[in-house]
């Protein structure tokens, strides 16, 4: 682990923790996962720091090579689950595709609002997460991942993303060294 400082503007980025997704057999408990992001929002918030929650309703087009019909979905797959609180001021952001920027007004919310790093926690690591770290990563934002706040619904992809990729990316870290990190900048 090797957080070492967040960025006086620092968003959270919640990826997934939906009702149909958290349903998965999943590497960690799921439930363990959704209460670690809740707590990381509850702290943003006390912090008057930036929120937001993603949700995806759809894949993107193209072939591969292994199948992802998801069949019919329940009305409420998509919802996300109410232990995150979603508050007025979280900003919402529905994808189509793996990560969180692509289509969508993430990153001019973010760069609106001042944002240079991005806290980014959820479902799939190797993923939904992963992708939008990437993107992020990529156009600049620092990154920290919250590896406790994690996890996959394959144990070794999980474990590649964490110990092969994040590092690569930006920095990793524990909900309590995040929550540790926020509160010693109003101490």
């Amino acid at each position: 682990m090797a957080l070492t400082t967040l960025d006086p503007k620092t968003a959270l980025i919640v990826i997934d923790l939906q009702k149909g997704i958290v349903a998965y057999p999943t590497a960690h408990p799921a439930a363990d996962v959704v209460k670690q992001a809740s707590t990381l929002a509850d702290v943003f918030r006390r912090h008057s720091l930036p929120i937001v929650l993603v949700n995806v309703t759809g894949g993107a087009p193209g072939r591969t090579e292994q199948a992802r019909n998801l069949g019919e979905l329940p009305a409420d797959w998509a919802d996300l689950v109410p232990e995150l609180n979603q508050q007025p001021t979280d900003h919402t952001v529905t994808k189509r595709t793996w990560g969180a920027f692509t289509h969508t007004d993430l990153d001019e919310h973010l760069k609106k609002l001042g944002v240079t790093q991005v806290v980014i926690v959820g479902v799939a690591t190797s993923i939904g997460v992963e992708s939008t770290a990437r993107y992020a990563h990529e156009n600049g934002f620092n990154v920290a991942l919250a590896v406790d706040a994690m996890t996959d619904m394959n144990a070794d992809a999980h474990t590649n993303s964490i110990t092969r990729i994040f590092p690569r990316l930006g920095e990793t870290g524990t909900t309590q060294e995040i929550i540790d990190l926020l509160d010693q900048r109003s101490a």
